[in-house]
């Protein structure tokens, strides 16, 4: 990317954490550290690589993401609701009663969420299924499908990427956030899922490893998975857990934690001044 765009997109990963947290502030709780892990990755597909239309989010012709680690929600509705696809101030409405924003993506109720996801696992089918049938139909939308690490332990996600795999889906993406942690704790602790790249190279997989922070490469990462062809593809996010809030990535249960009001102000201060530089 040149200079100019990879500081926007840069400024969007910011803007995006800010406005997650915004969100997790305001009922006190939420899923954090999977929510600023992603955050760039977001920002990179949402920035440069997917074709969508915020005023018509069911445009036949756009690409679709599914987060399959359903916890890191926030994240996407910060996304959607800097882009336009609802209106900002609705974030604070966060897994209230009556919101278009619950815990886990819904794509009956969200703007611009393409699939219902949240129970581990699952969303490796859907985003498979989704894939296959742009495919059968002869059209060019792009599947692109975020899951965790630590849910990479499902069996279900082995089984749809055999599937896909067999299938050739071409236009099928995964991404997968190796954060390194999951709710109970460290991932090698948990139960270790060793060599990401090697794994999914055997299951039949185009895969590339990037910094998970590190627009610049998450973005030629992507732009290698436009050539379609008879491989599905996968990015292993080499990432951190809570990145870009200092004491969120030095927590060491920082799944989910409590937002105060006085986190809130700390945190949001140390992602605009990161901001506020970066605009120069």
């Amino acid at each position: 990317m040149e200079s100019t765009e990879k500081k926007s997109i840069e400024a969007f990963a910011l803007k995006i954490r800010m406005a997650a947290l915004e969100a997790i502030h305001s009922i006190g709780s939420g899923h954090v550290g999977g929510v600023m892990s992603v955050s760039d990755a977001l920002a990179v597909l949402y920035g440069r690589e997917m074709r969508y239309r915020p005023e018509d989010p069911k445009w036949p012709d756009r690409d679709y993401l599914v987060m399959s680690k359903g916890h890191a929600g926030p994240a996407v509705y910060a996304t959607l609701a800097l882009l336009g696809f609802f209106p900002y101030e609705e974030l604070k409405t966060l897994n209230r009663g009556g919101t278009r924003l619950p815990s886990h993506c819904d794509r009956n109720k969200t703007p611009g969420v393409d699939m219902t996801t949240g129970s581990l696992g699952q969303g490796t089918s859907q985003a498979a299924g989704l894939a296959l049938g742009n495919k059968l139909k002869g059209r060019n939308n792009r599947v692109f499908l975020i899951v965790g690490d630590g849910e990479m332990q499902e069996g279900q996600c082995w089984e749809s990427f055999m599937f896909a795999s067999a299938k050739k889906l071409g236009n099928l993406v995964v991404l997968i956030d190796w954060n390194k942690r999951q709710l109970d704790g460290y991932l090698d602790e948990v139960l270790p899922m060793g060599d990401f790249v090697a794994k999914m190279e055997a299951f039949g997989f185009d895969t590339v490893k990037v910094d998970g922070g590190d627009v610049d490469a998450i973005a030629a990462a992507l732009e290698r998975t436009r050539n379609g062809g008879d491989k599905p593809y996968a990015i292993v996010l080499d990432s951190i857990k809570g990145h870009g809030v200092t004491e969120v990535e030095n927590t060491a249960m920082n799944h989910s934690m409590p937002v105060t009001d006085e986190r809130f102000e700390n945190w949001t201060a140390e992602l605009k001044a990161k901001l506020a530089e970066l605009e120069g």
